[in-house]
């Protein structure tokens, strides 16, 4: 297991690597953004930004969105996966800001995990990105360079990888290494063919080392 030095020394050099490193996402106002954080659900981020601009521009507020037919937004979004399950998260989920928070997005985690569609990593993205609240949103990239680099046991699930991140990093430095982990994990270390020969951190990577 790497110790909190080493495994911020490994941040920092995926920051070397990556560093613009950010979010995949078209970044728009707090509530459109949080949409495409649900539609991005086993989806790629890129599939997502090519929807959303005619689906925004349709779906200007939290109210017109509440309003909207499942079948119209349905159209706008058909070509992502899940897209009939998120059409029902996004209108119900527009249904509840109107209802519960005036039409904003909320600023806590609790609140925004009573959304529909919103789970723990949508709910810690969103402060992220949206509000600049320190958070630490672990997705399928993340979980899998934490454990490959031994940052965190290879059983842990998602909440126990969050933990033992946001106790072993500086919480200022939460948000840009959950972009440089992810970045790391989409370009260096990837899920079936990691780069394993040109990696900067293979020195203290069992699992590299054995492919190599």
């Amino acid at each position: 297991m790497l110790t909190k030095e080493e495994t911020v020394t490994a941040i920092e050099v995926m920051g070397e690597i990556f560093p613009n490193a950010t979010t995949s996402l078209t970044k728009t106002d707090p509530f459109h953004f949080m949409l495409s954080v649900i539609l991005s659900a086993q989806a790629t981020d890129k599939s997502v930004n090519l929807v959303t601009p005619a689906l925004f521009a349709r779906y200007k507020t939290p109210l017109e969105l509440a309003n909207a037919s499942r079948a119209e937004v349905e159209d706008y979004i058909k070509t992502i996966g899940l897209y009939r399950n998120k059409a029902r998260f996004l209108i119900k989920c527009s249904q509840e800001l109107v209802a519960n928070f005036n039409g904003e997005v909320p600023q806590t985690k609790k609140e925004l995990m009573s959304l529909s569609g919103v789970g723990r990593k949508t709910a810690n993205v969103v402060l992220a990105e949206c509000f600049g609240i320190p958070a630490f949103a672990v997705d399928t990239h993340v979980s899998r360079v934490a454990k490959r680099l031994g940052m965190v046991p290879k059983t842990s699930d998602v909440l126990e990888i969050e933990k033992i991140l946001m106790e072993k990093i500086p919480q200022d430095m939460w948000i840009k290494a959950h972009h440089r982990m992810i970045f790391f994990g989409r370009y260096q270390c990837m899920a079936r063919n990691p780069k394993c020969e040109t990696c900067p951190l293979l020195e203290i990577c069992p699992e590299g080392q054995s492919r190599v």
